[in-house]
């Protein structure tokens, strides 16, 4: 059994518009993994649609309370990070630029030792009308996809 995300009370995926899971096992340890996801900058290495990552509060990689902002789909987006769990456990909240509507995200990430290496779990929940126009009406099914991209070119990255 591998553990999942704790969740803010807002963000509780019985209570979100939108929820997606995506986990893979990969053949590295839990260090490699770590270090590849809290290297935000750096994300497009392995990951090309994650090119626009700016860390704003001055930290050299994620840490609890690094402010980000990242360019994703198109959407220009501001982030916190609220979970940080060296080697196990990370999640941010997330805003979009220029949405008046309130609309918000969650995405955390769990890491699981394994006896060949490492488990790794992203779970997601988004509310709001940005989120249920473009991805719930526009594009249904494009959080899920999206994330497995990411974690299937995140253990590629951890096994090189």
């Amino acid at each position: 059994m591998y553990n999942h995300v704790i969740w803010p009370h807002q963000f509780d995926p019985k209570t979100s518009a939108i929820y997606a899971l995506n986990d893979i096992d990969v053949n590295a340890p839990p260090e490699v993994v770590w270090k590849l996801l809290v290297d935000a900058e750096n994300w497009s290495n392995y990951f090309p649609a994650e090119d626009q990552v700016k860390i704003l509060s001055g930290e050299p990689e994620l840490a609890l309370g690094t402010k980000y902002s990242r360019v994703t789909v198109g959407f220009p987006m501001h982030l916190i990070v609220t979970e940080c769990v060296p080697g196990r456990r990370l999640a941010w909240s997330t805003l979009v630029d220029g949405d008046e509507t309130g609309s918000s995200a969650y995405h955390g990430w769990v890491i699981t030792p394994t006896e060949t290496g490492c488990h790794v779990l992203s779970e997601e929940t988004q509310q709001g009308p940005f989120f249920l126009e473009e991805l719930g009406r526009k594009n249904p099914g494009a959080l899920y996809r999206y994330h497995q991209e990411w974690v299937e070119s995140l253990a590629r990255e951890a096994e090189a």
